[in-house]
């Protein structure tokens, strides 16, 4: 209950944000190799790609498209940056001309940026207790960029670190011939860069805690959902599915008002054979919001 109750904080404390905080990614589906379009690593392996936009607050997908497995997760965001986002992206997207992109569309960002970015130090921003809870350490104004690439972002942004003590051992399996296995602590350093200059550095850090929602997100819509079957093989038939796929899960999340079990989708789908009745189905449902 107390974690819960974290939680609900936590999602009040960002729903005061007055814009829409959308986490953007993309994720492969698997294609047969006769899929001539869908291209990937060789004529062998094909796949499409989702570029998806979620919604961390609402816990729902607010814009798709699917494209070929090699096509470019930035360039797919660049061409379709509306007003008034809060874009939350991974370092995959930490070109800082987009920023400069995202910025001029009206739009903010909270990013991820790699351990090796330069900057020039404009000023360091003092922390609160509640910042260095969350593990931040430092929080600047800075001119990102080398010299070369300063001019891509036109702005002075604010780069805060933080640093993540792992709380357990993780195992990884070195190698399968061998069967060694290794452990290792989860501590690191992570930079988050943003345009935001009025919000605390505990509200960054929390806003890009959140990106993992799209994460779960595609792994439900993949592994409950289902995409072991292409109903149709062109990139149209492809788009349909998975926006019927999208409209399906909001649908059922707005029924039952939580992210729905694989125990959930079963019973649906047993409801439409007629194997469940209307009144086991309610009963699951009900259960589900005692939770």
């Amino acid at each position: 209950m107390a974690g819960q109750a974290l939680k609900l904080e936590a999602a009040a404390q960002l729903k005061s944000i007055e814009q829409a905080i959308v986490a953007v990614d993309g994720t492969i589906i698997h294609a047969l190799p006769k899929i001539m379009w869908a291209l990937w690593l060789d004529k062998d392996h094909k796949a499409a790609k989702i570029h998806l936009e979620f919604d961390v607050i609402k816990q729902a997908p607010v814009w798709a498209e699917v494209t070929d497995g090699n096509a470019n997760e930035k360039t797919t965001l660049r061409d379709n940056l509306t007003r008034n986002k809060l874009y939350v992206m991974d370092a995959g997207y930490g070109q800082y001309s987009l920023f400069e992109e995202i910025r001029k569309a009206g739009s903010n960002f909270v990013s991820r940026i790699r351990d090796n970015a330069v900057w020039e130090l404009i000023e360091e921003n003092s922390l609160t207790e509640a910042d260095r809870l969350f593990g931040i350490q430092r929080d600047m104004t800075v001119r990102l960029g080398s010299d070369s690439k300063r001019g891509d972002l036109s702005a002075p942004v604010r780069v805060i670190e933080i640093y993540h003590k792992g709380s357990s051992n993780r195992r990884l399996k070195v190698s399968s011939k061998t069967k060694i296995i290794r452990t290792y602590r989860q501590d690191y350093t992570m930079l988050l860069v943003t345009d935001r200059m009025d919000l605390s550095a505990e509200t960054i850090a929390l806003i890009y805690k959140y990106r993992w929602q799209i994460e779960l997100f595609f792994r439900w819509f993949k592994c409950i959902l289902g995409f072991d079957h292409l109903l149709n093989h062109s990139r149209n038939g492809l788009t349909i599915q998975v926006y019927c796929a999208l409209i399906a899960s909001m649908l059922i999340t707005l029924w039952i008002g939580r992210k729905p079990t694989k125990r959930t989708y079963e019973m649906l789908c047993f409801h439409f054979m007629g194997v469940v009745t209307d009144e086991e189905l309610e009963a699951h449902i009900e259960n589900l919001k005692k939770t």
